[in-house]
């Protein structure tokens, strides 16, 4: 049988061209709602969708839905197989007139992700991305951060802020987003702390130190969101600008001068409460609390979790963290990020969320009613994370993309867990709602990180089934995890998958670790675990600045009214991200931890 079965796959292969029978590659869980999806020119009326193993024999589907077409295919079909719950490989196969015309190969059980140790693998990214020392690199880079800049009588002055991560596959830092994955670190072990290795030392090497890994990542996260506090008052924002892209290789050897020579010292800017830029483009800061909102909860959380390994370092966050929230109350509104040679910049328009889940840790830390009180209010503000159910926004124009402050008040109970679980449960209803008709379920706007939507859309909705017992979006949240896992047009995992799992996932990324080896190794490697941006809608792929694409298109079959590319020259859709990959780690924690 299984010689049958591989003969059958490599005639697919010979024949087929363009595959349209899309599956989760990594696998389906034993009681997951389990569904595949074919896209395609021939009508699936006409077609036989069947299920085979080498201990089960030939099987047919439980079912095949038809669906609106899929642009820019004439066809497009569920086909769902949820009663098969044997654990072990089976192929999917596609007959038409009897002839076999597509086939792919699945797996079946409740190891599908651990099997493949998949929480780990954001943390082989996120060390990678360290600055200051880097693990992988065995270098260091940027130690002359930074000089300030924007900030008054201080402009000039230099101040240590070494550390953190870099953004993406630029060497930017911004606490929009390194806070944010601080926050998604501690959190994912939070839920789910059985699950974490500790292979690792503080300093990204090989070697158990007592600490999970996740731990010591977000404690180097922490360590340098502490240097971006130097004082009570002063709260920093980014490291860095855009004139960061006129060099791409690697970080030790950043050649890029910002007014201070060569590979010389970056500016730092401060958090401002109105519009700023360092060029002729100016953002739409309007207050503090998006940015400074951030340092106190994460530094709140992070003085929850680490007062069982340092009560010193827990000491300290839990101060920062009072002190920063009352900063942020003080001065509402958004912070966003300096931009100087480009119109590009972190366009966050809310703030009212990061307060509430602010407000929650310092009420989980203090059991003060007050703070309760305040984040119901915050949370009143901003019921639903507007991205959900929206067809467009700006870029990161509502982030974070998962309101956690919303989850910590459902699970307080009584009337304002009822309210707050409402709100939670409207969110999936938009995204339903949007998803409704189309054949992969997938109803998160196309605009620049939408894989990030989709992680978001995943954690949502895990944690309100969880809170409420309601299995109602349990198909819209499976299909969303599916579609990060090749049940998507392009058949692409969008997480980097080692090379040996022999899993479609990017291997042309948009990074410097693309063409760089790093001793022996391709540098593709050490970008294994990142989450790519995802596609987005053709009309903004259209609009981008200096895209170029270094290959042929071999994703054009599959493009439609969304656009995703694994070439290195597209930035918009196939560049791994500091805070999309942090995402990963609640989804996939909970997923190793069946």
């Amino acid at each position: 049988m299984r010689r049958i079965v591989d003969l059958l796959v490599f005639v697919s292969c010979l024949t087929a061209g363009a595959q349209t029978l899309r599956v989760n590659h990594i696998g389906y869980l034993k009681d997951d709602i389990k569904a595949a999806v074919y896209v395609g020119n021939t009508d699936p009326a006409r077609m036989t969708f069947a299920l085979s193993s080498p201990s089960e024999g030939v099987m047919d589907v439980d079912s095949v839905v038809i669906k609106e077409p899929w642009s820019p295919f004439a066809y497009s079909a569920r086909i769902y197989f949820s009663s098969v719950r044997n654990p072990g490989e089976y192929v999917l196969s596609a007959s038409v007139d009897g002839h076999v015309a597509e086939v792919t190969r699945l797996y079946i059980g409740d190891d599908a992700y651990s099997r493949l140790g998949l929480n780990e693998l954001p943390l082989v990214y996120l060390r990678q991305q360290r600055c200051g020392y880097n693990p992988v690199h065995r270098d260091n880079c940027h130690m002359h951060d930074g000089v300030m800049a924007l900030s008054g009588d201080c402009d000039g002055q230099h101040i240590d802020v070494t550390g953190g991560w870099h953004d993406a596959s630029d060497y930017l830092q911004y606490i929009t987003t390194s806070a944010t994955a601080v926050y998604q670190l501690m959190f994912a072990y939070r839920e789910n702390p059985s699950v974490w290795a500790d292979s690792f030392g503080a300093d990204g090497h090989l070697g158990s130190n007592g600490v999970p890994d996740i731990l010591d990542e977000a404690r180097w996260g922490l360590e340098w969101m502490c240097r971006m506090n130097p004082t009570d008052s002063l709260f920093l924002n980014q490291i860095a600008d855009d004139r960061d892209h006129r060099y791409a290789g690697l970080p030790a050897a950043d050649s890029v001068d910002y007014g201070f020579g060569k590979g010389g010292a970056r500016p730092v800017y401060p958090c401002l409460p109105y519009p700023a830029g360092h060029g002729i483009y100016r953002n739409r800061s309007t207050g503090l609390a998006s940015s400074v909102g951030k340092f106190a909860s994460s530094f709140g959380l992070g003085a929850e979790i680490f007062a069982q390994y340092d009560n010193d370092f827990a000491a300290d966050l839990g101060r920062r963290s009072a002190t920063a929230y009352d900063v942020a109350v003080e001065h509402p509104g958004v912070c966003q990020t300096i931009p100087v040679v480009s119109p590009y910049f972190y366009e966050e328009d809310n703030w009212s969320d990061d307060i509430e889940l602010a407000a929650m840790t310092r009420y989980a830390a203090t059991g003060d009613d007050r703070y309760l009180d305040d984040a119901i209010g915050y949370g009143r503000i901003e019921p639903v994370t507007p991205w959900m159910g929206a067809d467009s926004a700006r870029y990161y124009q509502w982030y974070p993309f998962v309101n956690l402050g919303h989850v910590a008040l459902a699970r307080t109970g009584g009337r304002t867990g009822r309210e707050f679980v409402r709100n939670l449960r409207s969110g999936l209803c938009r995204v339903a709602d949007r998803a409704d008709g189309n054949v992969f379920m997938q109803g998160v706007p196309f605009i620049w990180c939408s894989n990030n939507l989709v992680v978001a859309l995943v954690t949502h909705a895990m944690l309100y089934r969880d809170i409420t017992g309601d299995n109602s979006y349990l198909e819209l949240e499976t299909a969303a995890r599916d579609w990060l896992f090749g049940v998507n047009p392009w058949g692409q995992t969008m997480i980097m998958m080692p090379r040996d799992s022999c899993i479609a996932s990017p291997v042309q990324p948009h990074s410097a670790m693309t063409d760089i080896s790093v001793g022996r190794r391709p540098g593709r490697d050490y970008l294994v675990g990142g989450l790519v941006d995802g596609p987005v809608y053709r009309s903004i792929y259209d609009s981008l600045l200096g895209l170029r694409l270094r290959g042929d298109d071999m994703m054009a079959p599959f493009h439609g009214d969304a656009v995703y590319h694994d070439d290195y020259g597209d930035y918009s859709t196939n560049e791994p991200t500091l805070d999309g990959t942090a995402s990963l780690t609640y989804m996939l924690g909970r997923l190793c931890g069946k």
